[in-house]
C-alpha cells in the first residue's frame, strides 16, 4: 500500500516531482490571478452602484440645506 501511495505522488522519479511541483505552482498563480481578478470586480461593482445611487439623487428635487 506505501508503495502504492509514493508513487502516486510522484515517488522518487525527479521528473515526476518537478512535473507536481510546476503544476503546484501553476494552481498558486491561477488562485493568485483569480483572488485579484475578483477583488476587482468587486471594486467595479462598488463603484457602479455608488454611480446609480448618485445618479438617482435629483439635485433639483432635493430639499435646500438648513443655514
Amino acid at each position: 500500500m506505501a508503495k502504492a501511495l509514493l508513487g502516486y505522488v510522484g515517488g522518487s522519479d525527479p521528473r515526476l516531482l518537478a512535473e507536481m511541483r510546476r503544476l503546484q505552482q501553476r494552481v498558486q498563480d491561477l488562485e493568485s490571478e483569480l483572488m485579484r481578478i475578483q477583488a476587482e470586480k468587486d471594486a467595479l461593482a462598488a463603484a457602479a452602484s455608488h454611480d446609480r445611487i448618485m445618479e438617482s439623487v435629483d439635485a433639483h428635487q432635493a430639499e435646500p440645506a438648513l443655514t
